[in-house]
């Protein structure tokens, strides 16, 4: 068996299916040199065992040819062996330092688009102190903390106060209002439709403004 030497898979090429692959054939040599090991002590003489009488000459009571053959692949197998550990341990290796480096890719790359997000988001007019279980607004999916930076026409540039958002929602009975928010410092859109439902006015949450 050749060993990988030069011509082992590079980084990007490794997968978890070739190290698979390679652990079968590790299984396999491993197989075959208990086979091997069997033969040896069904002769009942081992790796060592001689093979020659006490007076030197050759046995009579074993299988010569058997066993010189056994040994001899046994001895062959074991270097396979070696071999295929180590480039189950290079491939091993690879395989985690390429998904180490995809790991920190990803994290520098969220970090970014976090760092690109914040410093592009308008700052918040108002934000959400109270969401009532099973209203319009706990349905679209808004939370206590988010900070409104879009509540249908209403936004950071034209927000006055919150009558604006009152007059939109009067105003949108029945009809889906895109509200986006800052949540966790990122931006979160959602559609929020007023109607009535169980509880108190249109939406169900309470918005109290942001002092700029």
């Amino acid at each position: 068996m050749k060993t990988s030497g030069g011509n082992s898979p590079g980084i990007s090429e490794i997968t978890m299916e070739a190290v698979k692959s390679l652990i079968k054939k590790k299984d396999e040599i491993e197989e075959q040199i208990k086979a091997y090991y069997d033969v040896l002590e069904d002769q009942g003489v081992g790796v060592e065992g001689p093979l020659v009488d006490a007076e030197g000459y050759p046995r009579a009571d074993v299988n010569l040819y058997h066993i010189r053959t056994a040994r001899h692949n046994i001895s062959c197998l074991q270097n396979d062996h070696k071999a295929i550990m180590a480039e189950i341990e290079e491939a091993l290796h690879k395989l985690h330092a390429r998904e180490k480096a995809k790991r920190e890719q990803d994290e520098a790359e969220a970090q970014v688009e976090s760092m690109e997000q914040q410093v592009s988001l308008p700052p918040p007019f108002a934000r959400v102190d109270a969401v009532t279980e099973g209203s319009p607004a706990c349905g679209a999916g808004l939370r206590v903390g988010d900070e409104v930076i879009e509540f249908g026409s209403v936004n950071t540039g034209n927000f006055r106060n919150l009558q604006n958002i009152a007059s939109v929602v009067q105003h949108s009975e029945g009809k889906p209002l895109r509200v986006t928010v800052i949540r966790t410092g990122q931006k979160v859109q959602m559609s929020l439709t007023p109607q009535r439902w169980s509880g108190r006015g249109l939406l169900g949450c309470n918005i109290v403004p942001v002092q700029q």
